[in-house]
């Protein structure tokens, strides 16, 4: 059986353990037995996110049901005259023998996007 959350009007929230098929009728306050109606709560993890954290399982979520096709990617990420989806680009990022980049193009403190 799971958990559900009922909201009691004189003392807040409480949770109770219930069969499914009972889940959205009353339950009794533990505190004063006055029936409380079933709220529904946000996932208390959601509150603990960063804004890009949010924003980065927003865009998981869209693309579950609608991914975006490689034209609408380039026009919303990427700027004029990006390299990096165009075949056979050179890319100005210096290479060092182990195969890690060490420098792309005039911001050596940027690695890539």
């Amino acid at each position: 059986m799971p958990f559900y959350d009922y909201e009691c009007t004189e003392h807040g929230g409480f949770a109770a353990l219930r069969p499914m098929a009972e889940r959205n009728a009353d339950q009794p306050c533990p505190r004063c037995a006055v029936p409380a109606g079933r709220v529904m709560s946000e996932p208390p993890m959601r509150g603990l996110l960063t804004t890009l954290e949010r924003e980065a399982h927003a865009a998981n979520e869209r693309s579950a049901h609608e991914p975006r096709s490689l034209a609408a990617y380039k026009a919303s990420r990427h700027g004029a005259g990006c390299g990096c989806c165009v075949p056979g680009a050179k890319s100005r990022a210096v290479t060092r023998a182990d195969g890690m980049k060490s420098m792309v193009g005039r911001r050596p403190w940027q690695i890539s996007h």
